[in-house]
């Protein structure tokens, strides 16, 4: 023993230590640090070691696994007793399992109390082993080395406190999650383990209720969650300690599912994510951003159901002749023109206001409580018409708007927007690049047009869409070289004009089954005519609808053969837009057309995008100069270097000219002069039905009579 342990009187220092080493029980002095300072004789004989091996060892060498973790609470509980004057009382042993040299595990008794000296307080261990008693304990001592294995094993933290609330058991485990230190737990102070617990949790309030009901209710078990301030997140458990039927104490286990948590946490994110994605795409135009046809008309039917009071105003717009965008830009830039018209109409109006895309070129605009709804229709137009640049060139975009209000008899949203489509048809019909307003005389026209194509219809199936034939004469032959074949439809005693069913059919597709009808006509109606001559041709117009019907060549060629009709003698008059489709199949018809012997003449040229230099690649034979520049002849002394420019370049690419709209001798003359290959008009003749052939061409030849004999007197 040390000089700071106290001697009983009158015992000399070697007959102290002679007696420490006469114990009969294995007897070990272990420092604060858990190090062995003293063994005597009874350690050495039951532990196997020498008494230099054991000193300076840890005591956990001496112990069993599952056995080793108890040192620091036993200290401090000792030193804890010392401090409130309980130093006296007895020491209760207790059992745990010894480790030998050789590896053999023994059961034994121990008894502990706490030495003073020079160095700081020690804990005497008093060791004995009871082999008498270890075949009896043999179950009892696996199954705890079973359960301290299990519990330091475990990912769980667990904690186990008495029916008194003192702790009466830890695992590694638990200190670990909760990062308590080492000092603190060896303090046995459990109150100041309950505070640090406290201070690392988001609700600390709800932790100590939690804890006070389960108390309040011994037998009962709880599952709930704890929220740390760090942003981790523990799951804990609490179930009753029972030995029989009695309650001991409370076992509380706890388990960090932070990882769990925030992969849940962010699959919902992505969830949400996702739900917002296909929210966008459900509701949002993909090009443009814009609100789609769905949306618009769920906000349009909410302000509908609104405050009586509140104005509704729908403004429907589309662009004028965008498709002419796309066939020559192409699509990329017409998509770039509808990202901007997109940008210029949120522009126009209020941020809680709608602005939606409803397919291709069309728009509408929804405005609710809004004073003057003209006034933004109106800036609208004012804003799309400021030119943008696209691909290198500068487009001026022009759109047709149709404003429809709420009113006492539109309450429905489908109402609403069919008049707002009707004042927009009406915008176009009145030349484009402006707005208007829905009025009943509107809905009176959309009516008239949906008879015109019922109507339509009917005729063709009852065949009474007539053709009327207008000569086409050559100064140079002085005859009649051609009939163009003209649409007529009389309905109900009444000559309707090609100009107002034209139109329809080919917005309807009615053109294509009245093209056919006509072709047949005038190759039964013209055979014997062409017969006359193989430079006598036969000129029909051409839809570019038509010519999206993949049989339309062969159907063409067909017909032609089953009446003796020599493909040669066949001109089809097309316009300049449908070389521009983006369907390759209606360049390659017109390209098998040609090769039959079919010539292709551009119908209104140098009414359309293309400038002179493009012509040389249209796939064509012949143009025909449209009327609006014959028109600029009025005396035939005008300077018209459009016109000899035209027919110069025409004639340079190996193509026929042929003017048509001639009215005057002064303009058949002025064409003459300018080496114009043909000539078409009313100064010739009118269209005449088969009846009247014989008349066109009597007029005709009187007509090129006259005009000989004006330029013989010029």
């Amino acid at each position: 023993m040390t000089a700071a342990s106290p001697r009983p009187e009158g015992i000399a220092a070697g007959d102290y230590a002679a007696l420490f080493d006469s114990l009969p029980d294995a007897v070990l002095v272990v420092g604060s640090d858990g190090v062995i300072t003293q063994v005597n004789a009874a350690a050495e004989r039951l532990f196997g070691y020498g008494r230099l091996h054991l000193v300076g060892q840890d005591h956990q060498m001496l112990l069993a696994e599952g056995y080793r973790s108890g040192f620091d609470r036993l200290f401090a509980s000792l030193r804890s007793d010392r401090e409130s004057g309980d130093s006296s009382a007895p020491q209760t042993p207790f059992e745990s399992y010894g480790l030998r040299s050789d590896g053999t595990e023994f059961h034994g008794e121990v008894a502990c109390s706490l030495l003073d000296s020079d160095g700081g307080p020690s804990l005497v261990a008093s060791v004995r082993a009871t082999f008498h008693r270890q075949e009896a304990d043999a179950e009892l001592r696996e199954a705890m080395s079973l359960l301290s294995a299990t519990l330091e094993s475990t990912a769980d933290g667990i904690l186990v406190v008495g029916v008194d609330g003192k702790i009466a058991g830890i695992n590694e485990q638990f200190t670990k999650m909760w990062g308590i230190p080492r000092e603190l737990m060896a303090a046995g102070d459990d109150a100041a383990v309950i505070n640090f617990v406290l201070g690392l949790l988001s609700h600390p309030e709800s932790f100590l209720d939690k804890v006070n009901e389960l108390y309040a209710h011994p037998t009962a078990e709880s599952h709930d969650t704890l929220e740390f301030l760090d942003g981790r997140t523990f799951e804990r458990y609490s179930r009753p300690q029972r030995v029989g039927n009695v309650v001991v104490g409370r076992v509380w286990s706890f388990r960090d599912v932070t990882p769990r948590r925030r992969a849940q946490e962010q699959a919902r994110q992505a969830m949400a994510d996702l739900a917002e994605q296909l929210k966008a795409m459900a509701f949002q135009d993909p090009l443009t951003g814009l609100a789609n046809r769905k949306l618009f008309h769920d906000q349009l039917s909410e302000a509908l159901h609104g405050r009586s009071s509140t104005a509704v105003d729908v403004l429907l717009l589309d662009l004028d002749d965008f498709k002419e965008v796309n066939d020559i830009l192409g699509h990329a830039a017409g998509d770039q023109m509808l990202v901007e018209v997109a940008r210029r109409l949120r522009a126009c109006v209020r941020p809680d206001d709608t602005v939606a895309r409803l397919g291709g070129d069309e728009f509408v605009v929804l405005l609710t409580g809004s004073a003057d709804a003209e006034s933004v229709a109106e800036r609208i137009v004012q804003s799309l018409n400021v030119p943008v640049w696209i691909e290198g060139s500068m487009l001026r975009p022009s759109l047709s708007l149709g404003i429809a209000s709420l009113c006492a008899d539109a309450v429905a949203a489908s109402e609403l927007l069919r008049r707002a489509d009707v004042a927009m048809y009406a915008a176009k019909a009145a030349g484009k690049n402006r707005y208007m307003r829905f009025k009943p005389e509107m809905m009176t026209a959309l009516v008239q047009r949906t008879d015109m194509e019922a109507g339509l219809r009917l005729a063709i199936d009852n065949d009474e869409i007539r053709v009327s034939y207008q000569p086409v004469v050559s100064a140079r032959l002085g005859a009649v070289i051609q009939f163009e074949a003209l649409a007529r439809w009389e309905r109900d005693g009444r000559n309707v004009p090609p100009s107002q069913f034209i139109p329809t059919a080919e917005r309807s597709g009615l053109i294509s089954a009245i093209g056919l009808q006509m072709m047949r006509e005038s190759f039964i109606q013209l055979g014997a005519w062409l017969s006359g001559g193989a430079e006598r041709s036969l000129a029909v117009n051409v839809s570019g609808v038509q010519l999206r019907d993949r049989d339309f060549a062969g159907n063409v060629l067909a017909m032609a053969e089953s009446h003796g009709m020599d493909p040669r003698q066949l001109v089809l008059e097309v316009t300049e837009s449908v070389f521009f489709d983006a369907d390759d199949h209606v360049i390659s018809q017109l390209a098998s057309l040609r090769s039959a012997g079919v010539r292709v003449a551009l119908d209104d040229f140098g009414t359309g995008y293309s400038s002179l230099g493009r012509l040389q690649d249209l796939p064509v034979d012949a143009v025909k100069i449209d009327q609006s520049f014959v028109s600029m002849v009025r005396t035939g002394a005008e300077k018209l270097p459009i016109l000899s420019s035209m027919i110069n370049m025409a004639h340079s690419l190996g193509l026929s000219v042929t003017a048509e709209g001639i009215e005057t001798s002064a303009q058949a003359a002025f064409l003459t002069d300018l080496q114009c290959d043909a000539l078409q008009g009313y100064l010739f003749s009118v269209p005449e039905s088969e009846a009247g052939l014989d008349q066109a061409i009597s007029r005709s030849a009187d007509a090129l009579q006259a005009l000989e004999g004006l330029r013989l007197r010029r």
